[in-house]
């Protein structure tokens, strides 16, 4: 292609995905919609200057205005989360465990966190497994962290207090890493963090999924329970940019500001901290109401499945008490397929979400590429103001493709039209601008 044609290419191609997905059910629990208010940042100048350092310590002149929003983004996250410190230069979840890892840790020590298949993320993982296969985790290749891993209850769908208090003890870690990206149920922060301490251990709590839960009174409160530092994504249940964030107890600010820069960033995305400003302002203001009414909708999402056939995880414990759902769809193997076979097949109805790991998935032969399992989350539906009753429709849909069998292109087209009434971002500062509304500049 010629200069022109691949500039029209890619803008077609925007255009077209932008038409895709105010068509369709977005349920990837990694993913939300950001407000109009928080998109006139991310295209605003601070997109193409420089501020390394810490505001008012910078070693780029400009910055005048860049410093007061960072502070700004600063003074609600620590308000919000009820931090003695926060962070917001990581430019993303992976940088902010980084900055975690950095800080608390040396190469060669360990670090105890949750194993993938039961949840946890490529970002706490070895860099080998313990078969000797390469892995590549960013706990392990980056930092060099050996990574022994919490022993998961598959029942409780949780960690296991009394094996891992015996593994702490026995492999003296000196970090405990909360947090996981299947993060169904609150960790047993305090019981654990409690025995990590008896052996001097540093505890660290991944938010990535729920940080938008925690700002605003639900599932947990990890600072209070036990954790030195929490560090985060700032996209998913908190509805902002593409960025990251550490919080942490004040004894520890020097040392993760030195990590952050220049250990892991030099320019931190500033377009993204003041997205990320007004995303936590317009937390502060409607995040009671959304985040209560994410984890509504999970549970209501939860047992409607359950009641149309599918084996919902975590029935006897509400299915969830985050914005996530997990289901086991083995029982539909010789019908439809596995994970990446439903997945696929769901997309092609206009249902977006993501084939998962099921906590035993491993040992009974299967792996990521076709796994037992699909993840589902509430929050960009909750954000465009579906309601419990949406969750019934999106059930329907669901169960006519895989079980029904319903021809998907059918069904494409019911939820497009079922789509039209939701079109708006909702818990956020008031804009006409629609939710995936194509904004055209050139």
């Amino acid at each position: 292609m010629n200069p022109e044609e691949s500039f029209k290419a890619v803008r077609n191609a925007m255009k077209a995905h932008h038409e895709w997905f105010k068509r369709s059910l977005p349920l990837i629990a990694s993913e939300n919609i950001v407000s109009p208010a928080v998109r006139e940042a991310i295209i605003s100048d601070f997109g193409h200057r420089y501020a390394e350092g810490w505001p008012g310590e910078r070693v780029y002149a400009g910055c005048k205005y860049i410093d007061e929003v960072e502070l700004i983004c600063i003074d609600l996250a620590k308000d919000l989360f009820k931090s003695e410190f926060a962070d917001v230069r990581a430019t993303s979840g992976v940088v902010a465990n980084l900055v975690v890892y950095t800080a608390l840790t040396r190469p060669g020590e360990i670090m105890m966190a949750m194993p993938i298949p039961a949840g946890g993320h490529i970002s706490h993982a070895p860099v080998y497994t313990k078969s000797g296969n390469f892995l590549g985790g960013t706990a392990g290749a980056v930092h060099g962290l050996n990574v022994e891993y919490f022993v998961f209850d598959r029942k409780e769908l949780n960690l296991d207090v009394d094996k891992s208090s015996e593994k702490i003890r026995e492999v003296k870690p000196k970090l405990l890493l909360f947090g996981a990206s299947v993060f169904l149920f609150p960790h047993p922060v305090k019981e654990l963090s409690e025995v990590g301490k008896e052996i001097g251990a540093k505890v660290a709590y991944d938010a990535a999924h729920v940080a938008g839960l925690i700002a605003c009174g639900y599932f947990q409160d990890p600072l209070r329970e036990g954790a030195d530092t929490i560090q985060m994504s700032t996209h998913k249940t908190l509805p902002g940019p593409q960025h990251g964030m550490v919080l942490a107890k004040k004894e520890l600010a020097d040392a993760i500001k030195q990590a952050t820069f220049p250990g892991l960033t030099s320019n931190h995305h500033l377009h993204n901290v003041a997205g990320l400003a007004i995303a936590l302002a317009e937390l502060k203001k409607y995040g009671k109401e959304y985040a209560g009414q994410i984890i509504k909708n999970s549970k209501a999402l939860g047992q409607a499945l359950y009641e149309r056939g599918f084996n919902v995880l975590g029935e006897d414990k509400g299915f969830t008490e985050s914005h996530t759902l997990i289901v086991d769809i083995t029982n539909f193997q010789d019908k439809v397929g596995l994970g990446r076979d439903i997945e696929e097949k769901l997309e092609d109805a206009g249902i977006i979400l993501n084939r998962n790991l099921l906590p035993w998935d491993i040992s009974e032969g299967r792996n990521y590429l076709n796994p037992g399992g699909i993840r589902l989350g509430t929050s960009e539906l909750t954000r465009l103001g579906m309601k419990e009753s949406e969750m019934q429709v999106v059930a329907d849909y669901i169960k006519r493709v895989i079980v029904d069998k319903d021809n998907p292109k059918k069904i494409n087209a019911e939820v497009s039209d079922f789509r039209k009434d939701f079109q708006k971002v909702h818990y956020c500062f008031e804009s006409e601008l629609e939710a995936y509304e194509y904004i055209e500049l050139h």
